[in-house]
This record gives structure tokens, sequence and C-alpha cells, in this order.
């Protein structure tokens, strides 16, 4: 009456892909989480929408949300407004709108100068010399060389630091992956993003205005379960996850009975290799960029590319002669000091994060599943374990879940909600967040194995 457009939810709750009902409610949650929140709240100056989907895991939020404070706030080598102009590049090389416009947001905040948003091009050369670097690290991380390395601490006035480089380089994959998790868990914006409401009027036939102040979406509630879902019988489900953890026993039972030969394991992985090129990560066209995120970048059709493609053959990256644990995590911390020290916790966490559960059954032993996972992302970026059976890949993750793990890590802003339901359809949504979480840190430390080891070439 008074002319006011009011904001209406787009979304139903935080995801896209989880029911409002089955993600945890605010004001109903126990005192670990409660903390949680008041933690986010007071870094962020608001709950988002990732923290209330990472919620599912608590341990592992903790985690994320200390370090990404300290990437972002606590002492270190780049300016406030550096770090969330990189996020903001690093997302937009994903084209991933919601942490772009949280990051425009935050550099605002803390000063940075608007005209940089009006493009890359307007930003200073310093940063506009780590698009290179952004752009191989988001898409063909193998690609990156000492010389690239080079060409950042040696060009004149615009050069960077070690120290700077390294806050760069892990805030660069922190964001390249974060997308990753937006994307995997279908993160929907919050109400006051863009993307987030509508001011379309509602039918006053229905609900009055005051409803939709307190969130009540009327008409819209019959939409709630978007087509595209996958309709499957719980018996075919059931027989699915019993047929996977069969597959476990016979594996454990195998590995105790006989060692493969490093040649044949070498063979394997090979094998595996050339295979995940054929695992297409996408059911959609091409996505073109838009034209608000893409500002942020530059080459935009530059983009994932398999690295065996084209007669090009890409060296393995054997973790026996550069891991994180030997190598990465000692350079980092001595650098960006206890940088390293987060980060590894954080990789740890989500490696070992474990309920012992896996859909309706209890005390199961998960490990030898989240090794093949973990496993087969590093195999994807060509990084390979020699103490390591590969065949163990093709027996534990099947097709959709391999398009699905594939998308979500080499083409994140491509993942749909059909892919999401046609994994795993017996498990848990808690289950599945914790498969994203496994994506996201294999991601971002195969990222930054090669970023790493591209330095540690250039200092020696």
């Amino acid at each position: 009456e008074l002319g006011i457009r009011i904001p209406r939810p787009l979304g139903h709750g935080p995801s896209r892909f989880i029911p409002e009902k089955e993600t945890i409610q605010v004001g109903k949650e126990d005192a670990t989480m409660h903390t949680l929140f008041a933690e986010s709240f007071a870094t962020l100056g608001r709950l988002d929408n990732v923290t209330l989907v990472m919620v599912f895991h608590p341990q592992y939020l903790e985690s994320f949300l200390k370090t990404q404070h300290y990437l972002l706030q606590m002492d270190g080598p780049l300016p406030l407004h550096y770090r969330h102009y990189i996020g903001i590049m690093a997302a937009a090389r994903h084209q991933c709108s919601y942490l772009v416009n949280l990051h425009v947001n935050d550099f605002l905040h803390v000063g940075g100068d608007p005209k940089w948003l009006n493009g890359l091009e307007n930003a200073p050369q310093k940063l506009q010399n780590l698009g290179e670097l952004n752009k191989m690290l988001a898409h063909r991380p193998w690609l990156i060389t000492k010389e690239h390395i080079e060409q950042l601490l040696k060009t004149e006035e615009n050069s960077w630091s070690l120290a700077e480089l390294i806050h760069a380089v892990v805030l660069l994959t922190h964001y390249h992956s974060l997308a990753s998790f937006t994307f995997g868990c279908g993160i929907s914006p919050e109400i006051d993003c863009e993307g987030g409401h509508t001011f379309r009027p509602p039918s006053v036939s229905n609900y009055c205005i005051c409803d939709i102040a307190n969130g009540y979406h009327g008409v819209d509630e019959i939409h709630a379960s978007p087509a595209g879902s996958i309709p499957v019988s719980s018996t075919e489900s059931v027989c699915e996850v019993e047929a996977l953890m069969e597959k476990m026993k016979q594996l454990q039972e195998c590995r105790d009975e006989e060692e493969a030969s490093q040649e044949e394991m070498a063979t394997r992985f090979e094998r595996e290799k050339r295979e995940s090129m054929f695992v297409c990560s996408s059911e959609d066209e091409e996505s073109a960029a838009t034209r608000d995120v893409s500002r942020h970048f530059e080459d935009t059709s530059y983009g994932y590319k398999d690295f065996s493609r084209h007669g090009m053959h890409v060296p393995t990256f054997r973790v026996q002669d550069y891991s994180w644990e030997d190598h990465g995590y000692s350079l980092v911390n001595r650098l960006y000091p206890d940088v390293g020290q987060l980060l590894d916790e954080k990789f740890h966490i989500a490696y070992n994060l474990t309920y012992n559960t896996m859909a309706m059954h209890k005390d199961v032993d998960t490990s030898m599943l989240r090794r093949a996972i973990w496993n087969y992302i590093h195999c994807m970026f060509g990084i390979r374990y020699d103490d390591y059976d590969y065949g163990e890949i093709n027996q534990l993750l099947d097709r959709s879940f391999k398009v699905y793990i594939k998308t979500v890590v080499c083409t994140p802003e491509k993942t749909t909600k059909r892919m999401y339901d046609s994994f795993w359809r017996q498990f848990e949504h808690s289950e599945k967040v914790h498969v994203n979480l496994l994506l996201v840190e294999a991601r971002m430390q195969a990222e930054l194995l090669y970023a790493l080891r591209a330095i540690t070439r250039y200092m020696t």
C-alpha cells in the first residue's frame, strides 16, 4: 500500500539440492553448533548458507572457519583489500557469482577501490599479473612451471615477494575449491544477495504480507521438490549400498591375500588416468561466463582440458618425489607462519572424518572408500601414490559418481541437481556433503602441490 517493494526469498533453505527440512535448523542446533554459528556470524557479519550446510560436520566447519578467518583477517603478507580481490578473481574463474558477490561487499567494506570492480584491467598491474596463475591453477595446474613463478617474482616495480605469493596461492586454491563446494552442494544465495530474492508481488488471496516477512512462501511451496530428481525404488538403492559394502569386503580380502607388483600398480594408475578422460564432466552445453563475473578475469575461453588430450603428455606427479607432508607443508609454514599448520589440520580432518556409517549401516570402516575418492581426484590431476592400487577405484566408484566428482572438481559451474541425486541414492544428505568436503580438500591439495613444487624449483 505504501509502494514499498518487499523482497521475498527465491530459495527454500540454504541449498537447492537438500530439502530445507533436512538441513540443520537455526535455533535447534546443539551447543557445539551454536558456538560455530556465533563464530561464523562474528567473522563474516552474517550466518551464510555455506556455514549452514557445512555444519553437518562441525569438526570440519570449525577448522574451515579458523583457516578462512586467518587467511582473510589476521596478520599476513597481503593487505586486506588485496585478499578479497584475489577471492573475487578466483571465484570468478568458475563463474561463482555467490562467492564473487560476498567478496565484492567485503572488498568495499575494507576500503577497496570501487573502480577495480569494473574489471581486472582497472586493478593494479601487480594483481593483473596474477591472472595467468589464477587461470592455470583453476583449470590446468599441471602446466605451472618455475618460469611462471619467476615472472611474478621478477617483474620490477610490480613484483611479488615469496611470502606474498604463497599467501596469494593459498587464497586462489581456497576459493577455487570453495566454488566446488558451493556448486556441489547447490548453495542458494541469501535473501539479500543477487539471485536470492524476487520483488514479484504475492497473490494476496493466498496469504498476507506479514507471512512474506516471516519467510512463508505460500504458493511456491508446491515447487519445493524440483523436477529432475530421479525416482528410484528403495529396494534398488538398498541393493546399491549392499553391493558397495560387499565390494569393500572383497577388496580387503584380496589385499590380505596378495599384493600387486610395482609395475602392475603403475599400469593400473595409467589406465585409471586414461579412463578419467572419458568421464564426461557435464550433461550441459558449454555455459558462457556472464559479463558480470567474467570482467574479473582474462581469457574467458580458457577452461579445463584433460591433460593427456591432443597428444600432450604430462609427466606423472609422484607424491614420493614431492608431497604435502614432506615438502609443501614446511614451505608454506616457513613463508606464511601458521597457515601450513591450519591447512594440514583441515586436510587431515576431511580425509579422516568418519562416523563409521554407510546409509543405514553402522560400524562400517569407510577408510577404503574415502581413500578411493581422494586418490581418484588426485589421479585426474596426474598425481600418483606408489603404494595405492588404482584398480580399487573402478570397483568402488560407479560411473554416475565419477561424473559427479569430475564435474564438481573440474567444472563445478556445470553441476546439476540431477547429478547430485543420481549417486549414492540411499545415502544421507550429510554423507553427500561429506563427499563434497573430500572433493574440496583433495582438489585444493592437488592445486597447491603443483604451485608449491614450481615455487620450490624456482628457489633451488
